[in-house]
């Protein structure tokens, strides 16, 4: 069973960081991209960085570019959210999703959510003092 299971979220101050951990299980990470999205309290969730497969493609966001870093272990079957600088509006659910790459991009860039794609359970981000 493909499943995704996000990790690493918690209380932390303006500009500090966190790196937020997405393990998979059921499935071979190095077919699929990898995305992370946020949806914070009466807000629309929202595509924050995107991996492709290869690991050749990466999409941030432009409320992040400069701040984070997405990458991919395969061998762990584990991809990365470094976040730097956090801000009080990066506070949200963090949330990670595979999928095939197209498939993936364009729900990380353009919203549009494909009928195959999995989802983690969300982990928590709180950007205060």
């Amino acid at each position: 069973q493909l499943q995704l299971v996000e990790s690493g979220g918690g209380l932390v101050q303006p500009g500090g960081s966190l790196r937020l951990s997405c393990a998979v299980s059921g499935f071979t990470l190095d077919y699929y991209a990898i995305g992370w999205f946020r949806q914070a309290p009466g807000k629309e969730r929202e595509g924050v960085s995107c991996i492709s497969s290869s690991g050749s493609s990466t999409y941030y966001a432009d409320s992040v570019k400069g701040r984070f870093s997405i990458s991919r272990d395969n061998a762990k079957s584990t991809v990365y959210l470094q976040m730097n600088s956090l801000k009080p509006e990066d506070t949200a659910v963090y949330y990670c999703a595979a999928d095939q790459d197209s498939a993936l991009f364009k729900t990380c860039i353009l919203s549009m959510v494909g009928t195959n794609t999995v989802w983690g359970q969300g982990t928590q981000v709180t950007v205060s003092s």
